[in-house]
């Protein structure tokens, strides 16, 4: 998920600051959620627990779903252009160069200090680095690698619109989608869902509809998508109440998630018409650009650190400790990895398709004559 400028038509889309400071906040309550409960509740996969949070952190999950809001918002505002290379640029260098790094950082310490709750193979180190494990059935480096899978998914539908030329009528397919994802709440069918992604497409869905709003004003259909989306939301996010709380090995509470998710929305809402006042007028690109690779680097590497140090310190400051070095680790894979291997991809990839449109034009030309 990507904040930065599009063009489309006559229309130059500004930078949306509060993105930026949004999306790293979702990124840290998923950190505090892992880090403080999450890693101790579920098989041991720390065996460091940090109380003093649980209280609060236990709905930091919820973040996951403020990002996908934000990126039904963001991929549409990337993709309004119509153009299928830019946006499959813009995604390949967004997504790629962090992953990679990430991922071989993972696997090393894995190597290193994982045995004997973790462990990785060549193989699936391989897999993993196209970012299509899932589709091949491997298990991913870390487990938060599971969003990325539920995004391409999200990708691969915003690329049929644009390969057929229909990005132009996205609203019309934000409503369909909507229909399609409640109907089949009632007629289930497995890979109905798992194209339309229904577990999660009400966020995307949302983000899509606050875009139009932000780009092009309200209108009836938009403010209904936005009803309806609010309402799936609560409703999904509720629902499976007693599932986290089995996972996580605390009480939730319905109301509190009903009024997150709202805020979430709401929150939404004053960015799609401009009013979030000061926020929007600061700069905090240099704080959303680590969300990426904090998210990405945290929490089998957290876990793991845990295993080996909790012993040896006082659990305090090995929380914060570990919370900073994370952050600290993030900002250098921005700045001295992902930034200069980000642009050196994103040449690469114009040049390689520069090449390739003036070949097949060669081609059709030799051809015609």
């Amino acid at each position: 998920m990507t904040i930065y400028s599009e063009k489309q038509s006559d229309t130059n889309y500004a930078r949306i600051n509060e993105l930026d400071l949004f999306r790293f906040l979702a990124a840290l309550a998923v950190v505090f959620h892992h880090f403080s409960l999450d890693g101790f509740a579920i098989d041991s996969m720390t065996i460091m627990p940090y109380s003093s949070l649980a209280s609060i952190s236990k709905y930091g999950y919820l973040g996951v779903e403020l990002f996908f809001i934000m990126s039904g918002f963001v991929i549409l505002m990337t993709a309004s252009n119509g153009s299928l290379k830019k946006f499959t640029i813009s995604r390949l260098v967004r997504l790629y160069p962090a992953f990679w790094v990430c991922c071989t950082i993972t696997f090393v310490i894995t190597l290193a200090i994982g045995a004997p709750e973790y462990f990785a193979t060549l193989r699936q180190y391989l897999i993993n680095m196209t970012m299509l494990s899932e589709f091949f059935g491997v298990p991913p480096m870390d487990g938060v690698y599971w969003s990325l899978f539920v995004e391409l998914r999200f990708y691969a539908l915003i690329i049929i619109l644009l390969i057929f030329g229909r990005i132009h009528q996205i609203e019309f397919f934000i409503v369909f989608w909507l229909i399609a994802v409640i109907t089949l709440e009632f007629f289930p069918n497995y890979w109905l869902r798992y194209f339309f992604i229904t577990d999660y497409a009400v966020f995307f869905i949302a983000g899509a509809a606050f875009f139009l709003i932000w780009a092009k004003g309200i209108t009836w259909i938009r403010s209904a998508v936005i009803a309806i989306t609010w309402i799936y939301a609560v409703y999904l996010t509720t629902d499976e109440v007693h599932e986290v709380e089995a996972r996580i090995r605390n009480d939730l509470s319905p109301y509190v998630i009903a009024s997150i998710i709202s805020t979430f929305f709401a929150v939404m809402l004053l960015v799609s018409f401009k009013r979030t006042g000061v926020l929007g007028h600061l700069n905090w690109a240099w704080i959303g650009a680590l969300t990426y690779p904090l998210y990405l680097i945290h929490q089998n590497i957290g876990f793991m650190i845990y295993n080996t140090t909790y012993t040896a310190f006082n659990p305090h400051a090995l929380f914060w400790g570990l919370v900073i070095g994370i952050l600290m680790l993030a900002y250098t894979i921005h700045i001295y990895v992902e930034k200069p291997l980000a642009k050196t991809m994103r040449n690469h990839l114009n040049k390689f398709t520069s090449n390739s449109e003036k070949l097949i034009q060669r081609i059709t030309s030799n051809q015609k004559h």
